[in-house]
């Protein structure tokens, strides 16, 4: 008896949510029809802005728009502070800084994606187009939020190489700092960094950084202006770029750029784990082992806990 009650339970839970994603689905269809949409440049036109502008980059993708409406993630509790600092980000037209936003609100755009990615990304506006309306211009051409993302997601990889190299002119010949989170690894193992004049890391915690956001703020203020910061601490990343403007810092949100290098590398056309670095897409990092790679530990100057 007990186990037919379960049966039935989870198939009309099956069904209430099949007709909710597709209530959802037309609905979104209508809406989208009526709005203009959302101009944002591809990935290599927003390098070449970094390159040629000096900006600092707030990069925004599902988890921060989920993060505006007070929905907390996996990794990151919402608050009223945090939803604040997002939107008034996401809504900024300060010329210093360059924000981001996926490729994803043109009637094509969904095309250049492959399947499980055009998939999520179509679910994903048919909840939050509003939300995402409600903080972007649509007299305004955006940086793409996937500069990070620059590999798995596309169906057409063949550029890949290309973009990497480009992207590296970022900082190369700079002094980067790295404030990551502390099994990110951010260049261990590979080459990513190769090209900088040096590298030096804040260690940040994996989980709820914006906890830590001043602390963060702080440790950054320690380095010389001339240093490039480089910031991949999940949600946070976009609001400290924010937080500096004026300050005479340089900051980019680069995000999970090293998994999309690694998987590169790899020739992997899905999101496989990584040795020794947490990846949340491909079990979150649970097994992560301890970093004993002597270049990588030589430059971490310290640790947030």
């Amino acid at each position: 008896m007990k186990k037919f009650l379960l049966f039935f339970w989870d198939l009309f839970y099956r069904i209430r949510v099949f007709i909710k994603e597709k209530t959802h689905l037309i609905f979104d269809y209508f809406y989208s029809r009526r709005v203009r949409p959302i101009k944002v440049m591809t990935i290599e036109e927003t390098v070449d802005r970094i390159l040629e502008s000096g900006c600092s980059v707030a990069r925004f993708g599902d988890g921060e728009i989920k993060l505006t409406l007070n929905t907390p993630l996996a990794f990151q509790e919402a608050n009223e502070k945090l939803c604040g600092e997002l939107k008034k980000t996401l809504s900024s037209h300060e010329d210093e800084l360059l924000v981001c936003v996926p490729d994803i609100f043109g009637r094509d755009s969904l095309a250049q994606y492959n399947d499980p990615a055009a998939k999520h990304w179509k679910k994903h506006l048919s909840f939050y187009r509003r939300a995402w309306y409600a903080c972007l211009d649509p007299d305004k051409v955006y940086g793409n939020a996937f500069i990070s993302r620059p590999y798995n997601n596309y169906r057409d990889k063949s550029g890949c190489a290309s973009y990497f190299s480009h992207l590296k002119k970022v900082w190369d010949g700079r002094d980067v700092v790295i404030a990551e989170g502390a099994k990110s690894r951010l260049g261990m193992g590979n080459d990513l960094f190769d090209n900088a004049a040096s590298v030096r890391r804040v260690l940040c915690p994996i989980a709820q950084c914006y906890d830590r956001a001043d602390e963060i703020v702080a440790e950054i203020e320690k380095f010389d202006k001339s240093c490039l910061i480089l910031l991949a601490i999940g949600p946070t990343a976009s609001i400290i770029p924010m937080r500096l403007i004026g300050s005479g810092y340089r900051v980019i949100d680069i995000g999970n750029i090293d998994t999309e290098y690694e998987w590169f590398r790899m020739g992997s056309e899905t999101k496989v784990p990584i040795k020794d670095k947490m990846v949340y897409e491909a079990g979150a990092g649970a097994d992560v082992g301890e970093a004993t790679d002597e270049k990588y530990l030589s430059q971490i100057v310290t640790e947030i806990k």
